[in-house]
């Protein structure tokens, strides 16, 4: 992994979604589905085959999940706030506690193919724990396919303030769990990936952020900032990229840990849609992934 190597080209994942505006939720965020249906132009429908010690992009997501000999289970997360946060958890394999990573949803909701991710980083070692951040927003239960538009319409009317407040809540369930290190981590995709990044400004607690394709905070924010941050990204994905060098530069200004990656070829949503990009995205996934799991355990033991 080669920080700060910045390049260009491309972009992935499903459905054609419209963009709105929204009060609540930054512009630079909103077009997260947009970017997502323009990336599927160009993205094969060749399924990839699972591969070792990576999550499954979303066609293999539902078979992972089924084969997986690891514990997973959902709990309802209370707030300080009298709402709750629906939350997939998966219990590593280990005879050991293990340290905390919350696993923050794209734009289309806690889908199969973020809980197959909690599961890889299960595999891992670590207690993954996906919260379904429009818990409270009562969408009907169904396949991925239904849920995606009515959660990219839903999250457009979340409070950012009150996301970091179920995070935090999220967090403390998962450190209070008998099995767990009292740390934790944090990765987002996408709109989760600026959700992360923005979670490294709000709780002073979080050992390490992982940012995968999320725009970057306003760098007026960004002394607040203490974990380290690892952002990952696709080098044909202009809109998110642009955030990346102010973010930088504020960092490095205030003595923080912040290192990226541009992946040459590679779209947003490289993770998800690794067939995209005539092998791009592979090759971004194969890099990323590796560099994912040697962040957190750097930063919140293995």
């Amino acid at each position: 992994m080669s920080p700060r190597s910045i390049c260009v080209p491309c972009l992935v994942v499903l459905l054609a979604l419209a963009c709105t505006t929204s009060k609540t939720i930054p512009e630079s965020d909103s077009h997260s589905a947009a970017d997502h249906a323009a990336s599927s132009t160009s993205a094969s429908n060749t399924r990839i085959p699972e591969i070792r010690g990576l999550p499954p992009d979303a066609a293999g997501a539902l078979s992972r999940l089924d084969k997986s000999p690891r514990h997973g289970e959902w709990a309802m997360i209370h707030t300080s706030e009298g709402d709750s946060v629906r939350s997939w958890i998966v219990y590593p394999e280990r005879s050991t506690k293990a340290p905390v990573v919350l696993v923050v949803h794209e734009i289309f909701g806690l889908s199969t193919w973020i809980r197959s991710v909690a599961d890889q980083l299960a595999a891992d070692g670590f207690i993954a724990i996906a919260p379904d951040l429009l818990t409270m927003k009562n969408l009907p239960e169904g396949p991925d396919s239904v849920l995606a538009p009515l959660a990219v319409a839903a999250i457009r009317t979340l409070d950012p303030a009150r996301i970091q407040r179920q995070l935090d809540a999220v967090a403390q369930y998962g450190i209070s769990l008998p099995a767990a290190e009292k740390k934790y981590g944090i990765v987002g995709f996408c709109w989760g990936g600026g959700v992360s990044f923005a979670h490294a400004v709000h709780s002073p607690s979080l050992s390490a952020s992982v940012v995968y394709y999320g725009t970057s905070p306003p760098t007026s924010e960004l002394v607040s900032v203490r974990a380290p941050v690892l952002g990952l990204y696709g080098g044909n994905d202009a809109r998110v990229d642009a955030t990346i060098p102010p973010a930088d530069s504020a960092l490095r200004a205030l003595g923080r840990t912040y290192e990226y990656v541009i992946y040459p070829g590679a779209g947003h949503g490289f993770l998800r849609q690794q067939s995209g990009m005539e092998g791009a995205n592979l090759a971004a996934a194969r890099a990323a992934w590796p560099a994912t799991i040697a962040w957190f355990r750097k930063y919140l033991g293995s």
